[in-house]
């Protein structure tokens, strides 16, 4: 049975814990298939329910996965280091474009904000039983958000967008479940999805968004949940245009059991409009992070959503941290009050530095993606080879192993530290690396 592994027990929990210790022992491999559920009942001399409840105990714990006929099998473990892992080290006296990374000079000075958070603390302490979002942030988000077209909807705070999604994740999903993510898509995010023990299905994107035609077979196919980028899609640049925000929602009508997660990390730093996709479904969620704008260290989201969705997260923070810390929530408060940024001053610098890279590299004859936020998204040929050849002459980029699913290969450029002189250089030693020539502007697509 399994070739040198036996499982054992008589009743559904023993037969489950002796799958799981042979995982753990790695006595049983990701990937490898368990005994059909009649086989294996047969073996144990027990009923195939008491098989099919040790099958469904696993399926439920993100143990294994089921395919129908094709069988049960071990799910692959979740990643133990991060896609976050598959970066390239700039050694000294290589510039670094691969971090992701916002610029900060265009950051906001924070010790106003926290200074009048401190002092608003004095005079009103926040203890436990107060609520846990507050009223000045709720009512700013609201209003922010009413503005851009989203539904009047309850507001939830958490520790920036990849907390806030994995709470409302888990507030639907069960391990086993599809969810339909970008691809390439954001790397951190494609870590999470099958540490929760669901499962990842790649939507190809261009620049107005997810296809639409790969956006249907994904929920054609049984996504439960879809994820999508508003702005500043990393690592493409993606936006989603108005026509494809309209061929989305028709989409997603057809689906209302769908949960739609929509992340608007890119707000504060594009200057192209919101066109939302919330409230098409019976459950969705809109979150806005404050990490490009105001910086990655201040950890906040904003996010609203269908009654039931906000209610569960709130419910579940209430169990674990409680709260997002009001010192933080009301330095946020202050730096939206005083306009802390300008959103099309912050647009232009990164979009000035973004086209002028991509006229570069097409004059190189290379292709590029970039119609938001601070990436540049080549596609290659051979992304290890690229990777290298550039660390080689003076220049640390991001593969796209970090990014990618099914989609070709190609690298990531954080445009945030570029200075217009380094554009021409960066440009030419792309091309090099690459191999491409004037009039190949069109091979790898």
């Amino acid at each position: 049975m399994l070739g040198e592994y036996r499982i054992e027990g008589r009743r559904a929990s023993e037969i489950a814990a002796s799958v799981e210790r042979a995982i753990g022992a790695g006595e049983l491999q990701p990937g490898e298939v368990l005994p059909p559920l009649r086989e294996l009942a047969v073996y144990l001399e027990v009923n195939p329910n008491t098989v099919a409840s040790a099958y469904r105990t696993l399926r439920d714990r993100g143990v294994i996965e089921t395919a129908g006929r094709r069988g049960s099998r071990v799910r692959p473990r979740p990643a133990s280091t991060s896609r976050e892992a598959l970066r390239v080290v700039a050694p000294p006296g290589v510039r670094n474009v691969a971090d992701g990374n916002p610029d900060p000079t265009l950051l906001p000075p924070l010790e106003e904000a926290l200074a009048e958070a401190a002092a608003r603390n004095t005079r009103r302490p926040v203890l436990y039983g107060m609520p846990a979002v507050d009223d000045d942030l709720e009512a700013l988000a609201r209003a922010a958000f009413t503005r851009e077209g989203v539904p009047e909807s309850p507001i939830a705070v958490a520790s920036g967008s990849l907390d806030a999604i994995e709470r409302v994740l888990a507030a639907h999903l069960r391990p086993g479940d599809a969810v339909a993510v970008e691809d390439p898509g954001w790397g951190s995010l494609l870590d999470l999805i099958p540490a929760l023990g669901l499962r990842p299905v790649p939507v190809g994107v261009d620049d107005e968004g997810p296809i639409p035609e790969r956006m249907a077979a994904a929920l054609d196919g049984g996504a439960r949940a879809v994820v999508v980028t508003d702005r500043a899609q990393n690592p493409t640049g993606a936006a989603i245009s108005g026509p494809r925000a309209a061929e989305l929602r028709t989409l997603l009508a057809g689906h209302r059991g769908v949960l739609l997660i929509e992340d608007d990390h890119g707000h504060g730093i594009v200057d192209l409009p919101l066109h939302p996709l919330s409230g098409v479904t019976d459950h969705w969620v809109l979150v806005r992070s404050t990490a490009k704008a105001y910086g990655p260290d201040l950890r906040l989201a904003a996010l609203t959503g269908d009654p039931i969705t906000i209610d569960r997260v709130r419910g579940r923070q209430r169990l674990g941290p409680g709260w997002v810390s009001h010192l933080i929530q009301h330095a946020v408060v202050h730096l939206w009050r005083t306009f802390a940024i300008d959103p099309k001053v912050v647009a232009g610098a990164y979009g000035a530095r973004r086209d002028a890279l991509i006229r570069a590299l097409e004059e190189r004859g290379v292709p590029a993606r970039g119609r938001s936020g601070m990436n540049v998204w080549v596609p290659v040929p051979d992304e290890t080879g690229v990777v290298a050849r550039l660390l080689h002459s003076g220049w640390a980029v991001a593969p796209g192993a970090r990014f990618r699913m099914q989609s070709p290969q190609g690298i990531r450029i954080t445009v945030s530290g570029l200075a217009v002189d380094d554009v021409a250089p960066l440009a030419d030693a792309i091309a090099e690396a690459i191999g491409a020539g004037v009039g190949e502007a069109r091979r790898y697509e």
